[in-house]
């Protein structure tokens, strides 16, 4: 739900456990407790799509949880993350764009011991999209205070034996008939691209084909499509950004064309019974598909910079439901 700054303090101060995503603006106004949060001013409301710099996303952790831990995970550490996760329940985690972690847990994560044993479920952290390279996205430990450009945040939460957490992601995507790409260097921004042999400038080769951007880069990562969406083509610096690194040993193709971009998302939310205990939808989802102001039933929460499933995901929307076992 969406919150002022005085009513979030308010459960802070009553000991509740939130997940929280604001701008920072807001977020540093807020008390230390039992939270974390990631800087977004972008949400999926109740009401509808809105853009706030001065309200906040609360996730409240569920009262069936049986307990609730909160650490920060440098580069380093960020491995640990499944291994620190309970054995019965889930990890809410964020990460800063563009910090050396989100590179790290985008290229490591798959291979963390446990991570695909445990629901590891959360996001990129950003920005208003008109504060791109004015300033950075942060995440914040509400337990310790601290505010930072690189840590991840992680909310870990027990859930009894009568209880279980499940992850679930709707992705448009898969790779389409086109070029086999890879790349010279990861990251996110480049600048050369491999095709057929050749290398060529990635900014010219997008433009010359017209190749439609608001489609991501694909890779088949063993039959899971894992998005690489476009943030801006520098034509003039023949440079392209990205929402997530590109990695030198992957190849890659343009999506698929989707014919009705609003329509087929639309069609693919999940209906009738499902109640997510925290849901996530990237902020390509929310501008492609104009959803400012428009409801998307059940799924409320952070538009962000990533979706995190296991491990990082793009163009995506992702969602946590706590169920009864059996």
């Amino acid at each position: 739900m969406l919150s002022d700054i005085a009513g979030t303090g308010r459960l802070i101060a009553a000991g509740k456990a939130l997940f929280l995503a604001g701008d920072e603006t807001a977020l540093a106004r807020l008390p230390k407790g039992r939270w974390i949060g990631g800087t977004i001013p972008y949400f999926m409301d109740a009401a509808g799509g809105i853009t706030t710099r001065e309200r906040i996303f609360v996730t409240e952790i569920p009262a069936s949880a049986t307990g609730v831990e909160i650490r920060s995970y440098g580069e380093d550490s960020l491995p640990r993350i499944p291994a620190d996760a309970p054995e019965n329940g889930f990890s809410l985690l964020i990460l800063p764009a563009n910090s050396p972690e989100h590179l790290s847990y985008a290229r490591n994560a798959p291979s963390y011991p446990q991570i695909f044993l445990k629901p590891v479920i959360g996001w990129i952290a950003g920005m208003h999209l008109g504060d791109i390279g004015k300033t950075s996205a942060k995440t914040f430990n509400g337990l310790t205070g601290e505010v930072s450009e690189h840590k991840a945040v992680v909310m870990h939460a027990s859930l009894p034996a009568a209880k279980m957490a499940s992850i679930a992601i709707v992705n448009l995507f898969s790779q389409g008939t086109g070029d086999s790409i890879r790349f010279p260097e990861e990251g996110f921004s480049v600048r050369d691209c491999m095709i057929g042999g050749k290398t060529l400038n990635f900014a010219e080769y997008l433009l010359s084909n017209k190749i439609d951007t608001r489609l991501p880069l694909v890779a088949d990562y063993s039959g899971t499509m894992v998005n690489v969406s476009f943030q801006a083509v520098d034509e003039k610096a023949g440079t392209v950004a990205l929402y997530a690194p590109v990695f030198q040993d992957v190849e890659y193709r343009i999506a698929k064309p989707v014919k009705n971009y609003v329509k087929e998302f639309t069609a693919k939310l999940p209906a009738g019974s499902v109640n997510p205990v925290f849901s996530c939808n990237c902020i390509l989802n929310y501008v492609y598909c104009e959803l400012e102001g428009k409801k998307t039933g059940s799924i409320v929460g952070p538009i962000t910079f990533g979706e995190i499933a296991y491990q990082l995901l793009n163009q995506t929307l992702t969602y946590l439901e706590v169920k009864d076992v059996g």
